[in-house]
């Protein structure tokens, strides 16, 4: 059974002038970008507005591809790019005024604290609250916190997609971490007052 064509090749026959060949290369990394980008944006069309942006851009600069790399490496970093030039755009108003009763129903069903929860947290209540947290952080510690916590990339892995230095990501993971903690402290103690 045949593999087909690699990557190198389809991009090599897309800048002779076979434009209808790119669409194999979306096809195939697709899955991938849209995994990506549904960690940086909530709202579906928000994910499939930067999944597109994601390719019109690849399409665009790919002659700036050099082979060095594989090409998924270089989507990748494209990907990662976008998404944070998306949460810098979007970030969310961090005060929201209905935010306080929806926090508190959040830290309870991740807490299992509860009327109906078991000692046990709630995964999908963690995860709310999580992406709750993420929410108020500024861009690029919410990046580096979704790559470094949740794609569990490495601190170089990271400096190599978003072109940032490598002292630089650990800052960045530094204080990312301590304005989680921070603001996943207010949420609590706006729970008791």
């Amino acid at each position: 059974m045949e593999a087909g064509p690699s990557d190198a090749e389809i991009v090599a026959e897309v800048r002779t002038g076979r434009m209808d060949r790119f669409e194999e290369l979306v096809r195939r990394h697709q899955p991938r970008i849209f995994a990506m980008a549904r960690r940086h944006a909530r709202l579906e069309r928000e994910v499939e507005d930067i999944v597109q942006e994601i390719f019109v851009k690849a399409y665009h600069k790919l002659d700036s591809w050099r082979g060095e790399a594989p090409f998924e490496h270089w989507l990748v970093r494209l990907a990662v790019r976008t998404c944070y030039d998306h949460l810098r755009r979007h970030q969310r108003n961090r005060e929201e005024a209905s935010g306080g009763e929806q926090e508190l129903d959040l830290m309870a069903s991740a807490s299992g604290t509860g009327p109906e929860q078991t000692p046990l947290a709630d995964p999908a209540a963690a995860k709310a609250l999580v992406e709750a947290v993420l929410e108020r952080l500024p861009p690029a510690h919410r990046l580096v916190l979704i790559l470094m916590e949740l794609e569990e990339r490495s601190v170089r892995e990271i400096a190599d997609l978003t072109g940032w230095s490598v002292p630089l990501v650990k800052v960045r993971a530094f204080r990312a971490r301590a304005a989680f903690r921070t603001q996943l402290g207010r949420m609590q103690r706006s729970k008791y007052l």
